[in-house]
């Protein structure tokens, strides 16, 4: 515990005479001061998350969920296993939507043991179905850490280089049953550039400090269920990109969707490749998105052909995942009283009524703290930018 820097032994200092903080107006009122925390809130995410920092764009991440006996504790509602199963499914259907050429796979660890729920895929559909049965899986044992680390960099050593590789952990247990020295295996991860972030769900574990740290990942512990989905969506970003990770040209192929038409003598009703691992009925159809090189016919975009290994993409997915590359800059804060212009935010048409406004440093177009949330987190872009370079 001695290399464990002061103010992380200190952890309590942050709660310290926090009371100090609210101050009431005149009227005796709180308001005014609890607005002013969530506005500096707002803006300390905006700073923190889009400065001018590259972002990787095509990611691999295996997630690592505990379903050891402490998951069937109750602090969450209705326990930790439903709730954490439930919150997953929110964060699959997100991360995809940020990052439409990522993929994810889902590891379980109970009994000592480690277990491969899906293989790294690109279709979230499959996950959240099986998070869905996972529902129901029995809580039983200790979990191995050393075990999950070791069946993710089995399939993770294989990513080529310049894709970035990460594990998440969801780990509720305060103990971890490991068949070997976890610690070599943290220099192995190391080494393979593998970023291993930490949930904790019950309190600070030693181990998980020295994995996140040495491997370059976060580690935080939740407060309650609203901050532990805050904390599960902080990782639907992609991490910083390393300024070592190698650059290469990468192959992709971008098929249409085409339907035979039914007066077509040669049409002739086909499976899909997408539905080899599914056991339910896929059914015959004359349409889907055919392999340009091998003619390989599948459903559902983005997927890696399984006859040529061609990442196959639309275009709209390789647009929402540009902007990772070259993030759009934080807006300039400036005092109300400062700005000259008027006095509408360009985004919402509606009336700057907080302290401070932000200019966008290309246009100069003014928004809302809203806006300026909106904008950074789901557009991407400047909307004044846009429409001035639209404009004929």
């Amino acid at each position: 515990m001695d290399e464990e820097p002061e103010r992380a032994k200190r952890w309590e200092g942050g709660y310290e005479r926090t009371w100090e903080v609210l101050k009431e107006d005149e009227s005796g009122s709180l308001k005014a001061t609890v607005e002013e925390i969530l506005f500096q809130s707002k803006r300390k995410r905006v700073l923190e998350s889009h400065g001018q920092v590259r972002l990787g764009m095509m990611r691999h991440l295996f997630v690592v969920i505990d379903c050891s006996k402490s998951m069937e504790d109750q602090d969450l509602k209705p326990n930790r296993l439903t709730s954490t199963l439930k919150l997953m499914e929110a964060f699959v259907e997100e991360y995809f939507d940020q990052n439409p050429i990522s993929q994810v796979g889902l590891i379980i660890t109970k009994n000592k043991r480690a277990e491969k729920l899906t293989d790294l895929a690109g279709n979230p559909r499959k996950h959240i179905t099986t998070l869905k049965k996972a529902v129901d899986s029995v809580c039983v044992g200790e979990p191995s850490l050393y075990n999950s680390l070791k069946l993710a960099i089995q399939t993770l050593k294989h990513m080529p280089g310049h894709t970035s590789r990460e594990i998440l952990i969801i780990f509720s247990s305060l103990t971890t049953c490991d068949p070997a020295n976890i610690y070599e295996l943290t220099k192995t991860l190391k080494d393979l550039k593998i970023r291993v972030s930490v949930i904790g769900l019950s309190a600070e574990v030693r181990v998980c400090t020295v994995l996140t740290r040495e491997t370059g990942g976060s580690y935080h512990v939740i407060l309650d269920e609203s901050h532990f989905k805050e904390l599960l969506m902080f990782h639907v970003k992609p991490p910083p990109a390393s300024s070592s990770s190698e650059c290469s040209l990468i192959r992709m192929g971008f098929p249409q969707h085409t339907i035979a038409s039914l007066a077509d003598q040669d049409a002739k009703p086909s499976f899909s490749m997408s539905h080899l691992d599914s056991s339910s009925d896929p059914g015959l159809s004359l349409g889907g998105y055919f392999c340009p090189q091998c003619h390989a016919k599948y459903t559902e975009l983005p997927v890696e052909c399984k006859i040529c290994g061609l990442t196959l993409v639309s275009a709209p997915h390789l647009a929402r995942s540009f902007h990772h590359l070259f993030p759009l800059q934080a807006f300039l804060e400036i005092p109300v009283e400062e700005h000259q212009g008027d006095r509408f935010c360009q985004g919402c048409q509606g009336e700057l009524k907080d302290k401070s406004v932000f200019s966008c440093p290309s246009c100069s177009s003014v928004f809302c703290v809203e806006c300026d949330l909106f904008i950074h987190d789901s557009l991407h872009c400047c909307p004044s930018c846009i429409h001035s370079q639209c404009a004929p």
